[in-house]
């Protein structure tokens, strides 16, 4: 589990294909910052851009660590390959401040930016969001847009699926990778766990009650 606040941003370095068939995945290596690994092991969990990858192996004293990633992950995200700035969480402790919200590491879907700019001191990012995922989607809500836990300012629901405006503190912006994002960019989004559920509860209650009255 994860909260969706960023421990830190690192690169992808290099990116290996660990096979020529599309079915084969791709082994990412990525630079930390310094310090970063120092409470690592192999086998943790380390969210990239928001999906849960396993350290598969550790450079401690050069600050770098691989994972490999399966061609269905690859196909069900974004920014997973290819190298560039990515924002890293280290998995949730039970002793640990949740800062941002219960976060599985599961990408849901991908989103498109439709606007990023500055409005006064802060950021406003829109992002449209799938059709599937609207109903997840509320004002004050919470989102996940690549690893970082954000609130839902407003919710516009179009033909095409749902657009999304978030307000952006300058520390977000100048602490994550967010700060590279663009208008027709993709991104990584998961839906708030707890609506996710409420929403299987409310879809199964009426063929729950029609089988207590047979």
């Amino acid at each position: 589990m994860f909260t969706g606040i960023i421990t830190g941003m690192g690169r992808i370095a290099a990116v290996q294909s660990l096979g020529e068939a599309p079915s084969h995945g791709k082994r990412l290596t990525i630079q930390t910052p310094a310090g970063y690994l120092d409470d690592v092991g192999l086998g943790d969990s380390i969210a990239l851009n928001g999906a849960c990858m396993t350290v598969t192996t550790l450079n401690v004293a050069q600050q770098l660590f691989t994972i490999d990633i399966s061609a269905e992950s690859l196909d069900k995200t974004t920014g997973l390959d290819a190298e560039g700035p990515i924002n890293l969480e280290k998995a949730l402790r039970a002793n640990d401040r949740l800062g941002g919200h219960l976060v599985s590491g599961h990408v849901d879907g991908l989103g498109m930016v439709t606007f990023f700019a500055q409005v006064g001191e802060s950021w406003e990012l829109r992002v449209l969001a799938p059709a599937e995922l609207a109903r997840f989607l509320a004002y004050k809500g919470s989102i996940v847009v690549n690893g970082v836990s954000l609130t839902v300012n407003r919710t516009t629901d179009q033909p095409d699926g749902c657009e999304i405006s978030i307000n952006l503190i300058p520390h977000t912006v100048q602490n994550t990778a967010l700060q590279h994002l663009h208008a027709g960019a993709q991104v990584n989004l998961e839906v708030d766990l707890i609506a996710r559920y409420v929403a299987r509860m409310l879809e199964a209650a009426p063929a729950m009650r029609s089988s207590s009255l047979t």
